[in-house]
């Protein structure tokens, strides 16, 4: 018998064998709050807000973009995503597409888990994954799919039939390098859900920002930038929601800074592209406990609501 069909099988009578086993088996399910995010109108759902450091206890940054209870988009997959993407009810054959920022490790590393998850599940639709073209430092989008999947030399090849042209198997990813400057440019698009990105500064390493509009809402994911493009305010113009990397705290120097935006950066972006609300995510430990700091600076520049995101937090898009 398929194993995919076994696994379903097992799991749909798993909490039905007796009214002990049903209260013993699900008190480990995600609870109803964690599976709510946009069951009505359109909203972003932080799966992991924190950065690469285990001692933070956050998943790293990964994002869900969610319409009428039915999850779209993916952002990211970093560390611990994959179990809360699990939590937040979302399933993989239920996805339009993902996107990638960059390759950083705390931005991918749960990649392989999701697509090995996804081969438990009928989906029928191809995948396609967007990111970065690579350089000599990073590899590009369809390199990094294939490093990790291709039928001959992929770490994990023995899932290649979920790529590889000619295996049989129940969808195929679908991978594309995104060549973006400082003008966002048009990505993806399919029914009333668009993608654009634009190109971002984040020292060696190719990196975009992405705009998800759907419903007739505008939701912006920064990503890992120093913030010094411009184009990141333009793609950001009149967002519903603008996810922003509070990866240092104000006065940041050296590595630091060249890498990622501190919160003055963020406000005045923020404020230049009319935001409409502000989420601050990727929180590291040399800015957690900050937030008064943070917020402060923030809103020297930038009027608007401030959040500060948790794992499995749920924004509106209003």
């Amino acid at each position: 018998m398929n194993p995919r069909r076994i696994s379903k099988r097992l799991s749909q009578s798993t909490c039905s064998l007796s009214l002990v086993g049903f209260l013993f088996s699900c008190a480990f399910l995600p609870s109803a709050a964690a599976q709510s995010c946009g069951s009505e109108g359109v909203a972003a759902q932080v799966l992991g807000s924190g950065g690469p450091e285990l001692q933070d206890k956050r998943a790293s940054s990964s994002y869900l973009v969610w319409k009428d209870g039915q999850p779209l988009v993916l952002v990211d997959a970093g560390g611990g995503s994959a179990l809360r993407f699990g939590e937040s009810g979302a399933q993989m054959s239920q996805l339009d597409v993902i996107l990638f920022t960059h390759y950083h490790v705390d931005h991918s590393g749960d990649f392989p888990a999701l697509i090995k998850s996804s081969w438990f599940e009928d989906r029928k639709r191809p995948l396609p994954i967007y990111g970065p073209a690579g350089n000599d430092f990073m590899p590009s989008t369809t390199e990094f799919v294939y490093d990790l999947f291709g039928d001959k030399h992929g770490a994990y090849r023995y899932l290649s039939e979920l790529l590889a042209p000619g295996e049989e198997g129940s969808y195929k990813m679908q991978p594309h390098n995104v060549v973006a400057g400082s003008t966002p440019v048009a990505a993806f698009r399919s029914r009333d859900l668009a993608v654009y990105a634009v190109r971002v500064v984040h020292g060696q390493v190719p990196a975009l920002a992405w705009r998800v509009e759907v419903g007739g809402k505008f939701i912006v994911f920064s990503g890992d930038t120093n913030g010094d493009n411009p184009g990141l305010t333009q793609l950001a113009l009149n967002a519903d929601l603008f996810i922003a990397h509070n990866a240092v705290p104000e006065g940041a120097v050296g590595i630091e800074r060249r890498l990622h935006m501190p919160p003055s950066v963020i406000g005045q972006i923020a404020r230049d592209a009319h935001v409409k609300n502000l989420v601050l995510s990727h929180r590291m430990l040399r800015t957690l406990g900050k937030e008064d700091q943070t917020q402060s600076e923030i809103k020297k520049r930038y009027s608007g609501p401030v959040e500060f995101a948790n794992d499995l937090d749920c924004f509106l898009a209003k």
